[in-house]
């Protein structure tokens, strides 16, 4: 049915899911929402199914009317949320009456916000994801005058209404290193250039997008190559082309290369990244495999344990 209509698109809004699986082998990337985290909060809020469609709204300017009784939630990066002329409630269920105004004024940290309503948002799949991939013509960018449908809900099963504790809530103002595994080609990089890329500042260009950030900083010493017979890219992974300078590979990102990869980023610390934008500084910091599994499994007893709290 529909929900809502776009009054402004804003920056760069876009439906997301959880990301397509299993077509990397047809160069389809994963695509999915850039803080998968941010996103499944969301859809817990509202007792929805873990891969319902949301919003993701780049820094600001989105504008949408309500033309039914809708239920949301806003998470994510804080983007100054307005509902009519009142600031919106964050982490939290949120009622909108049909005329109302939900706008998002501008960025006050993090990077992306997401959407989620009730039900989440009906758009056609394209392999398996209502994911938007812009570079490969699947989806579309939110447009001015755009109706958007939402799927039906569960109406026997209320949503409840708490507020959520810090505990749950990323900090988006830390400044902590992103935390990454050497590899796959370390053997590449000197031992001066893998120490320049653990001990050094990078900042996010404007060369960046949901498919990779490229960064400027400290070149890195690289022993062999840049070049590789193209294989495989993991998400995360961090190649160095020949001027030294670390790309990041995200969620759109191509699915082999040809670049040496000096690292790749843990997947916790993914969703971190994809709350930062052109002009932040990246540090990076070497962890075990171990130790990434670990905190990996604890990232999903979080969510665990936010399902359990939001149905009893």
């Amino acid at each position: 049915m529909k929900a809502f209509k776009v009054i402004n698109p804003g920056i760069h809004t876009t439906i997301q899911d959880c990301g397509r699986y299993g077509f990397m082998k047809y160069g389809i990337p994963t695509s999915g929402a850039m803080d998968q985290y941010s996103y499944q909060v969301g859809n817990l809020l509202l007792g929805n199914s873990d891969n319902s469609a949301s919003l993701e709204i780049t820094s600001h300017g989105l504008i949408t009317e309500a033309i039914i009784p809708v239920t949301v939630a806003i998470t994510g990066g804080d983007l100054s949320p307005y509902l009519n002329d009142y600031p919106a409630l964050q982490w939290a269920p949120v009622a909108m009456k049909k005329g109302d105004i939900l706008y998002f004024k501008r960025r006050r940290k993090g990077f992306r916000a997401y959407l989620a309503v009730e039900g989440g948002f009906d758009t056609p799949e394209s392999f398996g994801s209502k994911s938007a991939f812009i570079k490969g013509k699947i989806g579309v960018v939110l447009t001015k005058g755009d109706l958007l449908y939402i799927g039906s809900s569960d109406e026997t099963k209320p949503i409840k209404i708490i507020t959520l504790s810090r505990e749950y809530i990323p900090d988006f103002n830390k400044q902590e290193p992103i935390r990454v595994l050497l590899g796959p080609q370390e053997d590449y990089f000197t031992s001066r250039g893998i120490d320049t890329f653990l001990n050094s500042i990078y900042i996010i260009t404007s060369q960046s997008d949901r498919m990779a950030y490229r960064t400027d900083g400290p070149p890195i010493e690289i022993a062999k190559g840049p070049g590789i017979i193209s294989d495989p890219i993991p998400r995360g992974a961090i190649q160095v082309p020949a001027d030294g300078k670390p790309i990041i590979l995200l969620r759109d990102a191509q699915v082999t290369g040809g670049y040496a990869k000096i690292a790749t980023v843990i997947s916790v610390d993914m969703d971190r990244l994809g709350q930062m934008m052109p002009g932040d500084k990246i540090r990076f910091r070497q962890i075990s495999r171990e130790m990434a599994i670990e905190l990996l499994i604890e990232k999903k007893r979080k969510l665990d344990e936010l399902k359990e709290l939001l149905i009893h």
